[in-house]
């Protein structure tokens, strides 16, 4: 216990420190996102590569705490390729092909190291071929929801906090290491990028968080009660997923490219409707929550029936969800 307790308060106050370094770094080199009228709207000028700053706690502090196993070192490989690929992203000279080819390697090097889905019940090649997927909708899900301050950060400091729950009740120390040294990361980060934003988390680190999160979740141990149960990743990070798809129908319906960039983001819509942008990322964080533990509740019922039951009153909100905010009117 006093290891993860060390672990979190380690990640805390690096994260707390190096972050204004990061923060004042952007600044004096000019590495900004500038406000444009449209879909950023902040007053001023705001440094990039916060994500650099999640990213150096997170790896300083497993690297003074616990010990570097081979799936530890290949998390790390392919986070810190994520990275530099964030990085290159954020200088707005990366094409979306080498970006996704990036993405891709990243992935391969977990892959390789032995880090993918485990499930007994489907063919090796099957499982890899779903944490290629897997990996690839998480990182750009949680690219895609960092559209307003604290918003993937809240969300991912969450989700590490119940994938760490997860880990718990699983007896997984591995996992729930990085997972507390994550959302300590997260935690200190979000003292900097919490509405006004004095610093975002840019490509950097919303595709370091995402392709750390769904490589955690996706290993942890889910089916020992029942196979349903073998959801619950989805669920943990349901909203950044949900975000995807609800983005990738809109523009669908709209006749736009699923690149393109337009304020059809669930958090956009809710702020369009009535919530100030705190209201906003507290509701998206309490809903993430909620998530969280409906999964561990997924997890932990002895009978598929009652973890279907679970599963189809998530869909069934989130398909109310989605009906609600397509009705809200985006126009200016």
């Amino acid at each position: 216990m006093m290891l993860y307790v060390f672990t979190f308060i380690l990640s805390v106050g690096l994260s707390l420190y190096i972050t204004p370094i990061v923060q004042k770094g952007a600044l004096q080199y000019d590495i900004v996102d500038r406000p444009d009228g449209k879909l950023k709207q902040q007053r001023e000028p705001v440094a990039y590569l916060g994500g650099l700053a999640v990213y150096l706690a997170f790896l300083l502090t497993l690297a003074l705490t616990f010990e570097l196993s081979r799936e530890i070192l290949g998390i790390l490989l392919s986070g810190t390729i994520i990275v530099i690929l964030g990085i290159i992203d954020d200088f707005k000279v990366l094409p979306p092909k080498v970006k996704f080819i990036g993405q891709a390697i990243a992935v391969f090097v977990l892959l390789k190291s032995g880090v993918y889905i485990k499930l007994v019940f489907l063919p090796h090649w099957f499982c890899l071929v779903l944490s290629f997927c897997w990996l690839m909708a998480t990182t750009n899900a949680f690219n895609l929801i960092d559209v307003m301050d604290g918003l993937a950060a809240g969300i991912g400091c969450v989700a590490s906090f119940i994938l760490f729950v997860v880990a718990i009740i699983n007896q997984h120390t591995f996992i729930a290491i990085l997972t507390l040294a994550l959302a300590g990361a997260l935690l200190g980060f979000l003292k900097y990028n919490f509405e006004p934003a004095r610093i975002y988390l840019g490509d950097t680190g919303s595709l370091f968080i995402g392709l750390l999160l769904g490589a955690l979740s996706m290993i942890g141990s889910y089916t020992q009660e029942n196979v349903v149960a073998c959801i619950v990743p989805v669920i943990i990070l349901g909203i950044p997923l949900f975000d995807t798809l609800f983005v990738i129908y809109v523009r669908w319906l709209r006749g736009l490219p699923i690149l393109y960039g337009s304020p059809d983001h669930f958090a956009l819509r809710l702020r369009k409707w009535r919530l100030s942008t705190k209201q906003t990322v507290i509701m998206s964080c309490g809903a993430s929550l909620v998530l969280g533990l409906s999964g561990i509740a997924m997890l932990s019922v002895p009978s598929n029936l009652f973890a279907l039951g679970i599963l189809a009153l998530i869909l069934l909100l989130g398909g109310c969800a989605a009906f609600f905010l397509k009705q809200v009117d985006m126009s200016l």
